[in-house]
This record gives C-alpha cells, sequence and structure tokens, in this order.
C-alpha cells in the first residue's frame, strides 16, 4: 500500500468500509444462507479457472472480469441488499488480477462489488421486484413485463456504482483529471450491463420456478459462450500486441542508438491524447502510432543509419523516405486505424516544410502532430552514447518555441500539462547499458547547464546551422554547420534514426 497514492489508498479504504456497511444488516434479519453460499460458490467458481494451474491456459476463459455479472445480477433479484453483497466477495477475492498490486486490486474489486450488488438488490427490493419473479409453484407465474422494470433499474444501478467507482480509482491512482477519468465509462459499460441484467433475470426466474435453483444452471451455458467469444477477442489483442512488439524489436535491432525510443514515444502520444481528452478507444491506436513511427527504418540500408559522419545529399533522400516505407509496411493492418496516417505524415511541419508531402496546418492529421510532438520531446531528453540529453524543462521550452511553425501549439500544451501532472522518467538507450552509469538523462562528465564539447558518434556532424536568433540546437549546446539543404530549428539533426528521432 506504501507504493499507492494517498488518494487511491483513501478510496480502497472508504469502499472496504462502504462494503462492510451494506453488509452489516445481515446480523438482524434473516438470511437464506443456502442460497448464498450456493450463489457465492457459482460466483467463485466461474473466476476460479484462469488462477487454477491445471486449466490456466487450457480453457476459453476471459482475462477481465465481469463476464459472470449476471450470477451477481440474479443474486440482487433474488437475495436481501446486504445477502447480495456478500456473493461477490469470494469471487473477487479469488480472481485473476494480472497487474500489481494484485492483492489490493482484488481487496477493491470485492468492495466494488459488493456495494453495486448491494444497491442493486437495494433497487430491485425498492419497485417490489421479487414479488414480480413469483414463486415456486405454477400458480404463481412471473409478473412479466413489469418485472423487466425492476431488472433493468437494478441492472442500471448497478452499472451506474461500478463506473462510479471505476471512474474515481482511474482518478485517484493514476491522478487522472476528473473530466477524463469518468468519460466513456458508463456509455461503453451500459450496453454489456444490460445484457448482463437480461441473464441475471433469467437466471432468477429459473431459481424461483418449480424447477429450482437446478434449472438455473442452464443460463450459464450461454454465458459460457459468450465468454468464449470475449476470450477469443483477448487472444486477437495479444496477437496485435505481440506484431507490434516483433516490429519494435526489429527496428531496435537495426538501429541501436534508438533502442528504447519507440516505446517512450508510444507512452508520450498518449499522455498528449489523453491530456486533450480524446475518447478511450482512440488513445490505444495513438500510443501504436508513437511505437511504430520509426518502423519505416527497416527499408533505410544500414550503413546509412548507423554512419558515422555527414550524410550526403543522396542519403539524406532515402532516410526521408522512411516514413512512406512504414506507411508501406503496417498499410494491410487494419485493426491500427489512423496509427497508419501519423506513421506516414509524422515528420510534417505546421508551416508546411516538412517531410514526405509538405503538409501545413489542418491537413497533417491530427493523431501525426501527437505524435510528431511526443517523438521530438524523447529525442531531445533521452541520454545516448555520442550525446548528452537536455533536461525536460529545456526541452518543453524548445517545444514551446517552435510551437505554431514546427508543431502544433495544442499538442505542444497537452504534453505540458501532462509531463506537469506525471512527470517523465527517462532510461539510458545508448549503445551499451548503463553508458552514462545510473544518474538520469545527464551525463556524469557534465552538470545541466555547463556548456557541451562537439557532439560525438553517428550524429557528430549532422548538426544544422543555429537558427537566425543565435540560439544553440535544441539537442545538444553547441551547433555546428551541415550538409542539409533545409536546417531544422525545432529538431536539429534531420538524420531521423539517432538525433531526430525520426
Amino acid at each position: 500500500m506504501r507504493d499507492i497514492p494517498a488518494g487511491a489508498r483513501i478510496a480502497v479504504v472508504g469502499a472496504v468500509v462502504g462494503a462492510g456497511a451494506c453488509a452489516l444488516p445481515v446480523l438482524r434479519q434473516g438470511v437464506p444462507w443456502a442460497a448464498v453460499a450456493l450463489l457465492a460458490g457459482l460466483y467463485a467458481l466461474c473466476e476460479w479457472p484462469p488462477r487454477c494451474p491445471v486449466l490456466a491456459g487450457r480453457v476459453s476463459v476471459p482475462i477481465a472480469s465481469g463476464s459472470f455479472f449476471p450470477v451477481l445480477l440474479a443474486a440482487a433479484f433474488l437475495l436481501p441488499p446486504a445477502a447480495a453483497g456478500l456473493v461477490a466477495v469470494p469471487g473477487a477475492l479469488i480472481a485473476y488480477v494480472e497487474e500489481e498490486p494484485r492483492r489490493v486490486r482484488r481487496i477493491w474489486r470485492a468492495a466494488q462489488l459488493a456495494i453495486a450488488a448491494s444497491a442493486a438488490a437495494g433497487a430491485h427490493v425498492l419497485l417490489r421486484g421479487r414479488e414480480a419473479l413469483g414463486g415456486r409453484g405454477a400458480a404463481t407465474a412471473p409478473d412479466f413485463p413489469y418485472a423487466l422494470l425492476p431488472a433493468g433499474v437494478a441492472a442500471l444501478v448497478f452499472c451506474l456504482v461500478l463506473t462510479a467507482l471505476d471512474g474515481l480509482i482511474l482518478a485517484t491512482a493514476e491522478r487522472r483529471p476528473p473530466r477524463t477519468a469518468w468519460r466513456g465509462l458508463l456509455l461503453r459499460s451500459l450496453a454489456p450491463h444490460c445484457v448482463h441484467g437480461l441473464a441475471g433475470l433469467m437466471m432468477a426466474v429459473l431459481w424461483r420456478s418449480r424447477f429450482g435453483p437446478p434449472a438455473a444452471l442452464f443460463v450459464l451455458l450461454p454465458m459460457y459462450i459468450s465468454c468464449w467469444v470475449f476470450a477469443q477477442y483477448h487472444r486477437e489483442r495479444a496477437a496485435h500486441q505481440a506484431t507490434i512488439r516483433a516490429l519494435v524489436q526489429a527496428v531496435d535491432i537495426k538501429d541501436k542508438y534508438t533502442r528504447g525510443h519507440s516505446e517512450r514515444v508510444g507512452r508520450a502520444s498518449e499522455m498528449i491524447a489523453r491530456e486533450l481528452g480524446m475518447e478511450e478507444g482512440r488513445l490505444e491506436v495513438i500510443r501504436f502510432a508513437g511505437i511504430l513511427h520509426d518502423v519505416g527504418k527497416l527499408g533505410v540500408p544500414t550503413r546509412v543509419l548507423r554512419k558515422d559522419g555527414p550524410l550526403t545529399p543522396e542519403e539524406r533522400a532515402v532516410i526521408e523516405l522512411h516514413p512512406e516505407y512504414g506507411h508501406e509496411m503496417v498499410r494491410g493492418i487494419g485493426f491500427l486505424g489512423e496509427a497508419r496516417a501519423a506513421i506516414l505524415h509524422h515528420h510534417e511541419r505546421l508551416d508546411g516544410s516538412g517531410y514526405p508531402y509538405g503538409l501545413a496546418g489542418g491537413q497533417i492529421p491530427e493523431a501525426a502532430r501527437v505524435v510528431a510532438v511526443a517523438d521530438a520531446f524523447d529525442a531531445m531528453t533521452s541520454t545516448r552514447s555520442y550525446r548528452r540529453a537536455r533536461p525536460v524543462a529545456a526541452a518543453v521550452t524548445e517545444l514551446e518555441r517552435c510551437a505554431g511553425a514546427q508543431f502544433d501549439p495544442r499538442m505542444v500544451g497537452g504534453l505540458v500539462r501532462a509531463l506537469s501532472r506525471y512527470g517523465w522518467h527517462v532510461e539510458v538507450t545508448a549503445d551499451e547499458p548503463g553508458a552514462f552509469g545510473a544518474r538520469g538523462n545527464v551525463p556524469p562528465s557534465r552538470r545541466v547547464g555547463t556548456p557541451a564539447g562537439p557532439a560525438r558518434g553517428p550524429a557528430a556532424d549532422l548538426l544544422p546551422t543555429p537558427p537566425a536568433t543565435g540560439r544553440n540546437s535544441p539537442l545538444t549546446d553547441v551547433g555546428e554547420p551541415g550538409p542539409h539543404p533545409r536546417p531544422e530549428p525545432g529538431l536539429p539533426d534531420p538524420r531521423p534514426s539517432n538525433a531526430q528521432g525520426a
């Protein structure tokens, strides 16, 4: 718990206290413990296979929680509110959790589901939903269509409580701004929870029928089919991730001087997109765009990427083809969506002087404008074997100076706000691990603010002529004229393989 932000700790403790308060009434009211035990055991059994050493990886079960919510909603329809909350606890505490800290995540999930199930059961009781379900016997048949109303309201309350608590933990644990923490959560959850509510109602009706609880178990068959479909989706997504990793590893192997650059650009791109309020589904595509923006370097000859010394005009022309190479490589990968356009246009400039097509202003795709800022920022703040990095504050100043001409001011502003909220942690990315020791992004031989000597390594002679204002280039303290026909003030080294971080 010590590594968890204070706000998140308060949220977790508050949820546990709230769940306990919801369960307290079981001490003073009659509770059908047999039904509670059966439903709780059923839900725990549904959540258990991914953690079972024998079954894990051999059965088609979903990794994400939520596929067996109909069991919890059936409990909300059949049991008093306090008892309904108890049904969720055992299953949540043994459920599969992918990320650390697993114990805290399980406790949070158990408390969250207990509160949601209790609230849903309270709404169902308030609308006399249990009477509408009928009873054990043909004489008291369910009251349809009225039974749909309390069930629908209960499912809606269940959804509202879960999304409210999900947004709370995002805002406190990940420090997302409130306007984005809850954005889209309810809309994405509403339809699945309505379907879960119908399945839960079916279980409750069969449970209360003359056939008894065994009949309700038949509802698990379509639920398992839906889980299988959901698991197939996760497998497909894992295949997408594996494809991206393979491409990035190929780029890192070919251009060893920028190892790790792609992942950081992806992370910075997602930070900018999130700060701009983009939809959750779009964030992943923007992150993919940042990760794969350099994939076209696979089509550039290795001798050019690793050349020591200045590039000839012909070699520079080859380098400037890498966005088109990258676009050709990924154009058939459908799940990348707008990331393909970002890969093609991330070297365009707002004033129209970029490449490959010289697009200007709004002609440049929004995703490409995001990646351009993230790419430049990481290039300036990364320590490499041939030059030291700039401090984050200096890199931000340079981005702001070039906003409006080279970069979109909105994207620069989004990065600045994200950095102030989350900070930025850069790892050494040099030819050899630990090239500059473990002192962050400044070589041990120099302090921030002291003039650096001429750049060494692959980018030594690639620095452009300093701007007319006399400012040095943003990636080193001393700018030397290079052989390039068009200087780029915001990104001094036009060679994408190393200094510019293309």
